[in-house]
């Protein structure tokens, strides 16, 4: 049997809860020719496809009734050029094994986001980022891309290449799944560097008036802001020379396991179940917090583990509005009687060159809110969102938003270019689903 046979499969339901589907067909391909051949066979018989990676995403991007392909055969290294400091990997390669395998060679991607257990092609083709000052998301450290497309012919395009696929790669880094189906990605790394991170209790007023300046000072800057107190927590990351001073393994079962998971998880419940109590838990919490300093290799300063389950909407608004967009949050919560168990998390990217990038053409501040998975979100979320749309906020289009393609196409200068070129690639729309003709129209 094939490696890319496969009868109806199962339901598949993703990480937070907020997608259940069951596709007619699922294929898990162990060759870009395997895959490329389920990709015409499933044109011939009428089906719709769509890849699906680590399920991380809240919106039903990945969703299909038609022909699911799943890419954990699809995994590793292809290669790592030392002149041009790129390495070549396959699509369906979790982060964590990425991060790994270039740290045992030396090298390292220059930013990350918090987590590491997305897919490659599942975490670019979303937009996922961390936060940084210079340093923009995973997809702007694209150099080139390989995918199939809907007549299952392979395109491989770069900044490099003919001017069509200059136009591919500019919108096909933060795909959504919409032009064909990645199978490989070369990123831009460096040599393998320290980071020192510095972790520190602060109050909100302080960090939104020093805004600017922490911005500015900081290689990469973020805090979580603790509804119904006025406290957050900030970290600060900027390169190191050394020497390392990681966490120490009982300090970071404790900070990282115990109290960011495990208690975290007791508190979530607590307040599931008695929602009045959230505000006085929001303020002991809050208290509770300390500093800390450690100086690591990047992905284990940069990502961390993620095992409460929670659903998430974030938005980009530009940076200058960011001090206003959390302003506007605070007060919101302080006046709608919500009980708000979960931290606000604030980062910030520079301007990109890709056309559905959350940060096109701005530099921009991202505000994501959080609820834990089972407690009802939709009021939080659509007051959150009206703020957010107030100052030309961009959701990410993987977590939890009701925007659609006029929205977009107002949002985006290069909205256009995207669908232009999608209409050339996939006329057929063989790669449609719900939430590709919601974001982008028909």
């Amino acid at each position: 049997m094939s490696s890319t046979a496969s009868g109806k499969s199962g339901t598949w339901r993703n990480w937070g809860g907020t997608v259940t589907v069951s596709p007619a067909r699922e294929v898990t391909p162990a060759s870009v020719d395997e895959l490329a051949a389920a990709v015409r066979q499933a044109a011939e018989d009428g089906l719709r496809v769509k890849p699906v990676g680590s399920g991380h995403s809240f919106t039903s991007i990945a969703a299909t009734d038609g022909l699911s392909i799943r890419p954990q055969l699809l995994t590793g290294i292809r290669a790592i050029d030392r002149t041009a400091m790129t390495v070549t990997v396959e699509a369906g390669t979790p982060l964590k094994r990425l991060n790994m395998a270039l740290a045992r060679e030396g090298l390292s991607l220059t930013n990350m986001g918090d987590i590491m257990e997305q897919t490659v092609s599942g975490a670019t083709s979303t937009g996922t980022h961390g936060t940084g000052r210079s340093s923009g998301s995973l997809a702007a450290q694209i150099r080139a891309l390989e995918l199939v497309t809907a007549d299952g012919s392979v395109l491989t395009c770069s900044a490099d290449g003919t001017e069509e696929e200059r136009a591919v790669f500019a919108a096909a880094r933060i795909g959504l799944g919409a032009l064909g189906v990645v199978t490989a990605i070369t990123f831009a790394v460096e040599p393998l560097f320290l980071l020192s991170a510095r972790e520190e209790p602060m109050p909100l007023d302080r960090v939104l008036a020093e805004f600017d300046q922490l911005w500015s000072e900081n290689e990469h800057f973020e805090f979580y802001w603790f509804p119904h107190t006025g406290s957050t927590n900030t970290k600060r990351n900027n390169r190191s020379a050394g020497p390392p001073q990681p966490v120490s393994r009982l300090a970071g079962w404790f900070e990282d396991e115990f109290l960011s998971n495990g208690l975290f998880q007791g508190v979530q419940l607590l307040g599931r179940a008695v929602p009045a109590v959230v505000p006085t838990v929001a303020r002991v919490s809050s208290r509770a917090l300390s500093a800390r300093t450690y100086t690591d290799i990047p992905y284990k300063v940069f990502t961390s583990p993620r095992r409460v389950r929670f659903v998430e909407m974030e938005y980009a608004v530009p940076r200058e509005a960011l001090v206003d967009t959390v302003r506007e949050l605070r007060a919101m919560v302080d006046r709608s009687g919500l009980r708000i168990n979960f931290p606000v998390e604030v980062r910030t990217a520079p301007a990109d060159d890709i056309a559905l990038s959350t940060a096109s053409g701005r530099d921009s501040a991202y505000v994501a809110v959080h609820m834990y998975r089972g407690t009802p979100y939709q009021a939080y979320f659509t007051a959150a969102e009206r703020i957010f749309t107030a100052h030309e906020g961009r959701p990410h289009w993987g977590k939890v938003h009701t925007r659609d393609a006029e929205y977009f196409a107002k949002a985006y200068p290069r909205f256009g270019e995207f669908t232009a070129l999608r209409d050339r690639l996939d006329p057929e729309r063989l790669f449609q689903n719900d939430y590709l003709r919601r974001v982008l129209g028909q």
